[in-house]
């Protein structure tokens, strides 16, 4: 378990995967051997496996407790959730909810559930399979969920030429939300309360957030799938393969990058490995991890 501090809240990553899943040419098309060579240093062995000659990603979720309150940020996979497209994710059986609760946080002790966007990959544990139906896992919580990406995934489950929307997912871990009252849809910029700030930051996905955090001037930012990779912060211009805009996302990894640099703000991304979080510097036109 890795645990951060934020001013006076604590940041602890709640682990799913951490598996060596795409040859970098498949993600970056751009990349080449000489990559490798520059980078090497870094990336192994917890961000590049050199036997499988693939790089590492982590599936994990945030949890923050401040003020009273604990918030679950993104969601991972889920148990028990057929995704043969995505064979390394597909029907799980994880003790994610043991590395919860380990954390500190039963599912019922969970006050909210924030998501960066809609993703099979950041809504999985939304809901538990329960007497053959899906159910909010975390009964007490509000969800907050992006109305841009709700809209977008909406439209796409309603239509036969492309639903079931994101691998069932759509159905699976957002609509069950809704419909038990629990979710609340949200346009940012918007101000959650004194210490978190949703701002959008799209083309990952049409209504991707981060959100930003303020505790007593110590500032943080839960960047998603801003970047995936390490990678992305020497390369912001490099996109990863899935966006809904690749013009957005990178204007938006610009954007996210640059903020962080001059805020000095501790970085929780979606996907990167070990140590898990850290700081962006600007370097020339470019940016450096200092992770």
């Amino acid at each position: 378990m890795t645990v951060f501090k934020v001013g006076k809240a604590t940041v602890t990553r709640i682990e799913e995967t951490y598996l060596a899943i795409y040859p970098p040419s498949e993600l970056f098309p751009a990349w080449t051997d000489a990559h490798l060579k520059e980078h090497g240093h870094w990336l192994v062995p917890n961000h590049y496996d050199p036997d499988s000659r693939k790089l590492k990603l982590s599936v994990h979720s945030w949890l923050i407790e401040l003020n009273g309150r604990k918030i679950l940020i993104d969601a991972c996979c889920g148990n028990q959730k057929s995704r043969p497209l995505r064979p390394w994710w597909n029907m799980l059986d994880t003790p994610w909810l043991d590395r919860l609760a380990a954390a500190g946080a039963r599912p019922d002790e969970i006050d909210m559930v924030m998501c960066t966007h809609l993703h099979h990959d950041h809504l999985g544990w939304n809901t538990r399979l329960k007497n053959g139906r899906w159910e909010p896992t975390f009964a007490k919580a509000r969800y907050v969920f992006s109305k841009p990406d709700f809209d977008y995934f909406r439209q796409l489950d309603l239509d036969p030429a492309t639903a079931p929307a994101e691998f069932g997912t759509f159905r699976e871990s957002v609509l069950p939300i809704v419909e038990a009252g629990r979710a609340d849809l949200v346009t940012g910029p918007h101000r959650l309360d004194e210490f978190i700030e949703i701002l959008p930051a799209p083309g990952h996905s049409p209504g991707h957030f981060v959100f930003k955090l303020d505790s007593g001037g110590h500032r943080a930012m839960v960047t998603g799938d801003v970047f995936h990779h390490l990678l992305q912060i020497f390369y912001p211009d490099w996109n990863f393969p899935k966006n809904s805009n690749a013009d957005d996302a990178k204007a938006s990894r610009h954007r996210v990058l640059e903020d962080c640099a001059a805020s000095g703000a501790l970085v929780f991304p979606g996907h990167v490995g070990a140590p898990f979080a850290g700081y962006i510097e600007k370097s020339g036109t470019s940016f450096r991890p200092r992770f």
